[in-house]
């Protein structure tokens, strides 16, 4: 993948004739280099003229549009689950840090660990999330919420013209009654408007991940269906078996993650991400 890890990018064609083109030459490197399929994640509608590009898989993506006042967006969050925790953490008084110090990475990499746990998957590398720091700059933030300078939940959000990304939230489940990913995703949403910024895209969700979609609708974002497209090889009928046969494998996997102690379940996180995105 060109841009790996990423939810959505749109095909970079401005009219038929360039799409035609780009994937006739798509088409002729899956011959060519022998791959197994070429995979497109188009954010707005996409028309393939050959109609080469089949549909793979569906999710779902929120955006929050940051237009209007900080009073109407207040007013537009679930007054239980979402208004409440953020006036909860603010008696609790949660602490609020953010920045790209070693420190942050640190006790954001920690709350990532336990939430990979939680979820029976393996967690990114700490050298993913460091690269991501030195790749993006100024443009990416830690956000950190402490209780008694104890870590308690952290979100990591990068900048890109006027939108903000909501890329990856954890916590700590003993302390969730606290509001602390309420609190952070607040903060960082006045942040944005005073920044100027249009839009805050809360990312992909699985369809059947119900918990997620209701948690970023609760923030009055709107969602609408993502797409992605696979053109495939010759050999497609042989992959999709051996797909059947990973679906299998990566169920036993996950149930695995769960009891693996940390640091076999840090290098089962090394070995398997430089195979995905």
């Amino acid at each position: 993948m060109s841009l790996p890890f990423s939810d959505h990018c749109d095909v970079l064609a401005e009219n038929p004739q360039d799409l035609t083109c780009l994937i006739d030459s798509l088409q002729g490197q899956i011959r060519r280099d022998r791959l197994r399929y070429v995979e497109i994640r188009p954010l707005s509608s996409f028309d393939d003229p050959s109609t080469s590009f089949s549909v793979h898989s569906r999710y779902v993506i929120h955006e929050l549009d940051l237009r209007p006042d900080l009073p109407v967006l207040f007013g537009a969050f679930h007054k239980d689950s979402t208004q409440r925790k953020i006036r909860r953490a603010e008696r609790e008084q949660l602490s609020y840090t953010k920045g790209r110090t070693p420190e942050l990475l640190d006790a954001f990499w920690r709350l990532m660990m336990l939430t990979r746990r939680r979820h029976k998957l393996p967690p990114q590398p700490i050298q993913w999330f460091r690269s991501l720091c030195r790749c993006f700059g100024d443009s990416l933030l830690i956000h950190v919420a402490h209780k008694c300078n104890v870590p308690v939940a952290a979100i990591l959000t990068i900048r890109f013209k006027n939108t903000l990304t909501y890329k990856y939230g954890c916590s700590d489940p003993s302390f969730n009654h606290l509001g602390g990913t309420q609190l952070l995703m607040w903060n960082a949403i006045q942040e944005a408007k005073t920044a100027g910024l249009v839009k805050l895209d809360l990312g992909r969700s699985d369809t059947e991940n119900t918990g997620l979609i209701t948690f970023k609708d609760r923030w009055g974002a709107s969602r609408r269906e993502l797409v992605y497209r696979r053109a495939s090889s010759p050999a497609a009928g042989q992959t999709f078996l051996n797909g059947m046969e990973a679906s299998r494998r990566w169920q036993y996997a996950r149930q695995l993650c769960s009891v693996l102690p940390d640091p076999l379940l840090h290098w089962a996180g090394k070995l398997l991400y430089k195979h995905v995105g």
